[in-house]
């Protein structure tokens, strides 16, 4: 089925044997097996669906972990001096932020940077460790980046220097030249796990440490910065994710945690956690500094157990992310989305000469979820350009990235599936986006082909129904909210919310009714189609449920339409 916004719908295959094997051996109803199959659930999955798994640290006996211990233990021993180095984005503050409470928790001081967008680049360039070694450090830890900073490495190795790198960006060969690496990218006994930020990764690290040292501790308070970080950094929500999530949502109190506390009470939103808060409240708060500030005010936010300096922090993120939203709607107020969507490129790669560099991937991240495809959006500083790439589930950015290096056709780069980062002569990127648009089209000669879970009536869309589908959440990234196929609809009581979302009634031949929404999709086909179609419809939607004046109701999130 061809939808109105160009996409071509089918249900998804599942084996009939399968199905009725998961269905009859765990008692679930047709569409909870039906979404299980889909996504290749595997038994400890299968078995938390129903049971409340522990979280345990799977690192205890990994070499990595005992060398980084060795080394950060020895130093400490020693009296060295300790530098730690983040990612300006949220899963490198957070676990700039997780090491630093780990070490006040041990009374060892530390030093900490995060480093400047702008004035330093990504990462522990060579440039920045040589201007940071002058504080003559015995150790630096680098998080959430360090695995291809071959050159820094090096030059840390020929200073006398010890370097800790815990990372799960997608690492090129050869490796730095150190054994105290921990990422699951790299060939090793624990790669099963490269699904984990790399907050989880400092996370069950700090843990290890700590039971090596014999320390009773409370450090799994923290765990809802593990989420926070997972969730931002687009993490698939599955397996240890899936388990950390449960346990956050379902044991959290957000009373206990004035930073929370805060952020909800400025926003005017009620004091109950769900992981979309995560992604679309906290993270671009967090994530603000680090676009058009100070980089480190995130992790200084998240450090200090000072109410009134946390209060004074969280004010001033806030306004930096309105501020930020300002910039960025403006932004994608200017672009020409119309003739993006006549552009029959299946990566989308915009040229926005002159942008704060710091909000090409939000925005990237804006076009890509506009048309639901892989966006790399440039901006340029002097003779080369920045690049920031948000990428769908289907194609591995960070892998074409490593090739287009090896072809010699950008200057560097590097992240991973979801979104990286690129650096290109001005002039190579019309080269850049054949090229990159030629290797997905090698893997995808359709890109439009997308798939529904189960064709549904609108008359079954009941409480039941949810909770069935809900025993799956949290959703998110690798774990997304199934998609239904419904029939036979029309559209009454239409409205636009912000100039943005369409609100409206979608009605049976049978009378049943259900309040819906379209989000992000003013001035699409979708949304004419809501406002001005009067014949019956199919809508390919999520069903939710919406808390508003304290009242529970279900409602469909429509995705595409098809008439």
């Amino acid at each position: 089925m061809i939808s109105v916004s160009g996409k071509n719908w089918e249900e998804t295959k599942i084996n009939k044997r399968i199905l009725d094997k998961i269905k009859i051996e765990n008692n679930f109803s047709e569409i909870e097996a039906k979404i299980i199959v889909s996504r290749n659930f595997d038994h400890e999955e299968i078995y938390s669906i129903n049971n409340q798994l522990k979280i345990s640290n799977p690192f205890y006996n990994v070499d990595d972990f005992s060398k980084c211990f060795q080394t950060l233990n020895n130093v400490m021993f020693n009296k060295g001096k300790i530098l730690i180095i983040g990612d300006y984005d949220v899963d490198g503050s957070v676990a700039t932020a997780l090491m630093i409470k780990f070490l006040k928790n041990l009374n060892y001081p530390f030093d900490f940077y995060i480093p400047d967008r702008v004035k330093d680049g990504y990462g522990a360039s060579l440039k920045l460790i040589k201007n940071l070694v002058k504080s003559k450090p015995n150790l630096i830890i680098m998080l959430d980046c360090g695995s291809n900073s071959n050159d820094s490495v090096d030059y840390l190795n020929d200073s006398k220097i010890d370097t800790i790198i815990i990372d799960h960006h997608d690492i090129y060969q050869p490796y730095p030249n150190t054994e105290n690496l921990i990422n699951p990218k790299k060939k090793c006994t624990y790669n099963l796990f490269n699904y984990l930020c790399s907050t989880t990764l400092t996370y069950f690290f700090i843990d290890f440490c700590f039971k090596k040292k014999k320390i009773t501790n409370n450090f799994s308070t923290n765990l809802i910065y593990v989420l926070l970080a997972t969730v931002c950094d687009v993490m698939p929500l599955r397996k240890l994710n899936r388990t950390i999530a449960i346990d956050v949502l379902n044991n959290f109190d957000i009373n206990k945690n004035n930073i929370f506390k805060q952020i909800y009470k400025i926003s005017n939103k009620k004091n109950l956690l769900n992981i979309n808060d995560l992604g679309f409240l906290f993270g671009p708060i967090l994530n603000s500094t680090g676009r058009i500030s100070n980089s480190s005010k995130a992790t200084k936010l998240l450090i200090t157990n000072n109410e009134e300096e946390q209060n004074k922090l969280i004010d001033e993120l806030i306004l930096l992310n309105q501020k930020r939203k300002n910039i960025e709607d403006k932004i994608i107020n200017d672009i020409d989305l119309n003739k993006i969507n006549k552009n029959e490129n299946e990566v989308i790669v915009l040229n926005l000469n002159n942008i704060n560099e710091g909000l090409i991937g939000i925005i990237a991240a804006r076009i890509k979820e506009y048309f639901n495809k892989p966006t790399i959006i440039f901006t340029k500083t002097g003779n080369i350009s920045k690049g920031s790439a948000r990428s769908t589930d289907n194609f591995n950015i960070g892998k074409y990235i490593k090739l287009a290096i090896d072809k010699k056709i950008i200057l560097s780069g590097g992240g991973h599936s979801l979104a990286a980062g690129v650096t290109i002569e001005n002039d190579k990127i019309n080269i850049f986006s054949k090229f990159i648009n030629s290797q997905y089209n090698l893997i995808y000669k359709t890109y439009n082909l997308k798939q529904f879970i189960s064709k549904i009536s609108l008359s079954s869309v009941n409480l039941n129904f949810f909770n069935s589908i809900n025993k799956l959440a949290p959703f998110g990234s690798g774990n997304h909210n199934p998609l239904f196929l419904i029939e036979n609809l029309k559209v009454f009581k239409t409205s636009i919310i912000k100039n943005k979302y369409i609100n409206c009634v979608l009605k049976s031949l049978n009378g049943k009714s259900i309040n819906s929404i379209s989000f992000n999709l003013f001035d699409s086909r979708i949304s004419e189609i809501l406002l001005n179609y009067k014949k019956e419809i199919k809508i390919i939607g999520q069903i939710n449920q919406n808390l508003w004046n304290n009242k529970k109701t279900l409602q469909i999130n429509i995705v595409d339409v098809i008439i």
